[in-house]
């Protein structure tokens, strides 16, 4: 039976730069995707994001950025993905479809289908693409109408003529809002009002970000959303929507009827479509086994190694769930893989 050093569960941003540093360590491992070509989360994005939209994405490990320019982003970073993954020979396979993790006489077994790996530590580098979150209120199954999560969206020509219902108070829910609006008539609700930001997102404020979601996971909690703390602001592209309202918001409603939604108070407005842009949770129910969760709710964790269990590491979870912090998350897993390696041989000599 062989042993690996580590296995790496997703091959996005995070998974990538922690491959790309194990394999600078020395050690021996796998990396396993559950897609079927190179990109990570970003293959599946909507047509019309961009990389203007995202504002480009940070560098892998000794590698130049992908271009910035005005070109599809579900396009440009898978493509520039799959390169890195030909010339650093990363030993990615796919398509694999972890199901869970066990422990069995101090190792870790990786179990996907009739497929196993044996490993001493995992870099669990699964992020959250592939868990959305939809909200439950009562009567959503009798909607008659479209009903997208932001996953499944499939561009703003899908709604023109069908009044459509926004749900969501983050980046996405103003970015498909932008679209949206400019097709058909919307309607905006969020659970709590927009903070808009008036100042400039430098780096000071990003570094202060990246400490209040650091903070959270450390305690146990759930990580928040990076926009919880950042705030909100308007590109010069939403700007046309914004001149027609569409950034006019409404509390959430109560329940949802055939053909609209109502409030508490009675109030009813006709809809025929509704974008769930509620956002994400981490993905990380094949960890279950390995029972991780703080009685907070949330994977503790010091730096990106678990707290519960030190041979996990979680990267793309929490303050590194970004192209910036995943890349440097990657880095600190692969040395927490080392470093929790150098303790265990040592005890074993000892």
């Amino acid at each position: 039976m062989e042993v690996l050093d580590s296995v790496v569960v997703g091959a996005g941003q995070a998974g990538l730069s922690a491959s790309y540093h194990l394999g600078r360590l020395g050690l021996r491992h796998v990396v396993l995707d559950a897609d079927a070509a190179p990109g990570g989360a970003w293959q599946h994005r909507w047509d019309s994001l961009s990389m203007r939209d995202v504002h480009g994405v940070a560098a892998l490990p000794d590698s130049a950025p992908p271009d910035t320019d005005d070109g599809r982003a579900n396009v440009a970073v898978p493509s520039y993905f799959a390169a890195y993954e030909r010339e650093h020979d990363l030993p990615v396979v796919r398509p694999v479809q972890v199901d869970r993790v066990d422990d069995e006489d101090g190792l870790l077994v990786v179990t996907a289908g009739e497929r196993r790996w044996t490993t001493r530590t995992l870099v669990n580098a699964t992020g959250t693409w592939s868990h959305p979150f939809v909200p439950y209120y009562p009567g959503a199954e009798t909607f008659s109408g479209l009903q997208v999560h932001t996953a499944g969206y499939p561009g703003a020509e899908a709604f023109g003529g069908r009044r459509t219902v926004v749900v969501g108070g983050g980046a996405s829910a103003v970015q498909l809002l932008g679209e949206i609006a400019l097709v058909t008539d919307t309607l905006w609700v969020t659970r709590r009002p927009p903070v808009w930001r008036t100042d400039d997102f430098t780096p000071e404020v990003g570094r202060a970000v990246v400490a209040l979601v650091e903070e959270r996971v450390r305690r146990g909690l759930p990580p928040a959303s990076v926009v919880s703390v950042t705030g909100l602001a308007l590109r010069k592209q939403e700007r046309a929507a914004e001149a027609l309202g569409a950034y006019e918001r409404r509390p959430v409603f109560a329940s949802v009827e055939p053909d609209g939604v109502r409030w508490d108070d009675g109030t009813f407005e006709r809809a025929e479509a509704i974008v769930w842009a509620t956002g994400f949770r981490p993905a990380v129910a094949h960890l279950a086994p390995l029972r991780l969760r703080s009685p907070r709710g949330g994977i503790q964790l010091d730096g990106t190694t678990a707290v519960a269990d030190p041979r996990v590491q979680l990267v793309g979870y929490g303050p590194s769930a970004s192209t910036i912090g995943a890349n440097r998350a990657g880095r600190a897993a692969a040395r927490g893989v080392r470093d929790w390696l150098d303790r265990d041989r040592s005890a074993v000599t000892a």
